[in-house]
């Protein structure tokens, strides 16, 4: 039988604690950084009935020699979007929308796939089984052409019905991974006990399905990349710094990986931590984590954490650990307009600290990698810079 994974002692963990108090303390006050309560899903017969709604307005407007459309709210405008330091970026109450006509040859298709798709989730549903959005894809992929045609339509539906996209009995694959202290039973009984050494077990596909999480975990660290996340897990992190979790969404974070994080800060509350990049995608893949995005802002409640931090690779530790210049990448003008848009985002007027950082980049006109520290010593990311960073509150 494998030995218990032996952390730090108490002391170590003294400042994680402290925060951890705070954040407690503020959910208790409901501040902004409580963050919003997941909403709660829609039943079947909701579901059922609001596409029943939806075919019967079609039928009104065959039965008038009017042309059907749908009305979608418009997902990919700024104009569309408010933010509240407590959920993240949402959908303001009246948006501005657009019309997907069965009588316009730029639509027509569009309005096709949506009541073919449409009809298979209302089968889904009322069956109580269960598809993969490749599954959707499969049924006819020349017809759908691409994957991202049926992503966004299936977004595009659950936005349009107001209920979170699981109601519609559509789950996606999972390409994120957990490791540390937790064990969980998902939906079908298995029971997952997640490893704390060299491997790693992969992110459900049912997270709402998921009960009995147990975890006396300290903190949860969200790695941005896949790379990032081995090399901890080669290097024995989890096991020197248990009780932990650790997670990656390898890369831009899919939508479980996001619902696995809200889950577990709803569940336990424990300090959420971010490691990604110096650069304006590592930034960009945090704030994902933390206020959401623009094209799921109509699911912000069930998707965001306000709580979580940025633990590392910030700007200015470049610099204050003398990383050598050869170890860093000029940005480039992609880079230089992506910082830019995020400065201007509404979120970042709540985050002085984040903004310094980002203003410390763009001054330098250079960017690093998590392994840029590999130049100070093969296993400075595990040995030295996350552990002082989590004992002495390095986050911002």
């Amino acid at each position: 039988m494998a030995a218990a994974p032996v952390g730090p002692g108490a002391a170590f963990f003294e400042v994680l604690d402290r925060h951890r108090a705070s954040l407690v303390a503020a959910l208790r006050r409901g501040g902004p950084e409580a963050g919003a309560q997941g909403t709660r899903l829609a039943s079947s017969a909701e579901v059922l009935a609001s596409i029943e709604n939806i075919m019967q307005d079609i039928i009104t407007s065959l039965a008038r020699n009017e042309a059907p459309a749908f009305t979608i709210d418009n997902r990919s405008s700024w104009e569309n979007i408010k933010f509240e330091d407590s959920v993240g970026l949402q959908m303001v109450a009246h948006c501005t929308t657009r019309k997907i006509k069965s009588n316009s040859l730029k639509s027509v298709k569009k309005f096709a796939l949506i009541l073919k798709i449409l009809s298979m989730i209302y089968k889904l549903v009322q069956s109580n089984t269960y598809a993969t959005k490749r599954d959707i894809y499969y049924t006819d992929s020349q017809l759908f052409g691409t994957q991202t045609v049926v992503d966004d339509i299936i977004n595009d539906i659950s936005c349009m019905l107001r209920v979170p996209r699981r109601s519609l009995h559509i789950l996606s694959t999972s390409k994120g991974l957990i490791a540390g202290n937790l064990r969980y039973i998902e939906e079908d009984g298995t029971k997952v006990h997640c490893p704390c050494g060299a491997t790693a077990v992969a992110v459900p596909s049912n997270i709402q399905g998921i009960r009995n999480l147990i975890t006396d975990a300290k903190f949860l660290l969200i790695v941005e990349k896949d790379a990032t996340f081995q090399r901890l897990l080669d290097d024995d992190f989890c096991n020197k710094m248990s009780p932990c979790i650790m997670v990656t969404g390898k890369g831009v974070p899919d939508l479980n990986t996001r619902l696995l994080v809200k889950k577990l800060w709803d569940s336990f509350h424990i300090p959420v931590f971010t490691l990604v990049d110096a650069d304006p995608h590592g930034i960009e893949i945090m704030c994902i984590y933390k206020y959401g995005s623009r094209s799921m802002s109509f699911e912000a409640h069930n998707l965001t954490v306000p709580a979580m931090r940025w633990l590392g690779l910030l700007p200015s530790d470049i610099k204050r650990l003398n990383v050598p210049r050869d170890s860093l990448i000029p940005l480039t003008k992609r880079d230089q307009g992506k910082l830019d848009s995020i400065l201007k985002r509404p979120y970042i007027t709540c985050q002085p600290f984040w903004r310094r950082e980002m203003e410390i980049m763009a001054e330098s006109k250079m960017k690093a990698e998590i392994q840029a520290l590999t130049s100070l010593s093969s296993d400075y990311l595990s040995r030295v810079y996350l552990p002082n960073k989590l004992k002495f509150g390095g986050w911002i």
